[in-house]
């Protein structure tokens, strides 16, 4: 049976909007304007308080955990967060090594689960709720086992989809997730449509990250599958033997034009079912007359395509699977 999507909107609407909570009012970086996403979030949140208003729990807005945009945290905010990161990475993994011999770290457990798990994770009936349950008990990890005080940060595609890689979140300086790959020369990423959109173009990058935070990182699971070339094979056919090799990256205009605002608000507002939903987030079918088709969820792996690349591993520190909008 299908969901309708619409039946929280059409019970939030029905509710008398009541002044917005201050702990729930974003802090926004005014250098962005806010774009119709933004705008679609501010006009609900009061109606959301006022729909938990009638409800008796214990989950308010004052008390609600709140996740916020990288380019919204302060330079200090972002560093706290990289040094978490950087601490999970350090730290032993759990998972046991007859199952992932190639696992070396506590980070290296989220990839490998990852991994394992992603046809089940990608389902129609298991993709929002297990990467928002994924995201909190990584989140839950780095807040117990690292200390870090803050929540888990999200990506705003649109903000920098015309200039990715001199964002903040891209720019290569000591409170970014770190910058480009060095220049090499491949392809692009192939991707399941008609020509001319059956692959992304290249950017320029997808070699080794030799800037910011995480220019000496080690990766070691995977591959199971690839973007770029001469990424060398995993011992393993599933892809959790050790394969010690760096963090390569191609931050990719071409891909992040797919994942504009435009494209999330369309798919909030246009999808009334769970199954249409989840096909136009994978981008089926294609729209008609699009330059960019390949749906927010390939177009926003995608930014940063290079290795680990395949949609199925979890590369944290290229941000695709946790810093995420949609």
């Amino acid at each position: 049976m299908l969901v309708n999507l619409w039946t929280v909107s059409a019970l939030l609407a029905a509710v008398s909007a009541s002044p917005l909570s201050k702990r729930a009012t974003p802090i926004r970086n005014g250098f962005y304007p806010l774009d119709v996403v933004d705008k679609l979030e501010e006009s609900t949140m009061p109606k959301v308080q006022a729909w938990l208003a009638t409800k008796n729990n214990t989950c308010t807005l004052e008390n609600a955990a709140v996740r916020r945009e990288w380019s919204d945290l302060s330079v200090p905010e972002r560093e706290d967060y990289i040094k978490a990161v950087l601490c999970l990475q350090s730290k032993p993994p759990k998972v046991p090594s007859s199952t992932a011999p190639g696992a070396k770290s506590r980070f290296d457990d989220f990839v490998a689960f990852h991994m394992t798990q992603a046809m089940m994770l990608h389902d129609t009936t298991h993709l929002f709720a297990s990467h928002r349950y994924f995201i909190w008990a990584y989140e839950k990890a780095l807040r117990e086992e690292c200390g870090y005080q803050g929540y888990q940060p999200y990506m705003n595609y649109d903000r920098y989809a015309q200039d990715p890689i001199n964002s903040p979140m891209f720019n290569g300086n000591a409170s970014s997730m770190g910058g480009n790959g060095a220049p090499t020369k491949y392809r692009g990423i192939i991707m399941p449509f008609k020509k001319p959109y059956d692959m992304i173009k290249s950017a320029g990058g997808g070699g080794c990250v030799t800037t910011g935070p995480f220019k000496d990182m080690v990766v070691s699971l995977g591959p199971k599958s690839t973007v770029v070339d001469n990424v060398p094979r995993n011992p393993r056919s599933d892809g959790m033997g050790a394969n010690p090799r760096c963090l390569r990256r191609d931050v990719n205009k071409n891909s992040a034009l797919g994942a504009t605002a435009n494209y999330t608000y369309s798919l909030i507002m246009d999808n009334k079912d769970i199954d249409s939903f989840y096909n136009r987030y994978l981008g089926q079918p294609p729209l008609k007359n699009d330059n960019h088709p390949w749906g927010l969820h390939n177009a926003g792996h995608y930014i940063i395509g290079g290795d680990p690349g395949g949609v199925c591993i979890f590369p944290l520190a290229s941000t695709t699977c946790t810093v995420t909008r949609c």
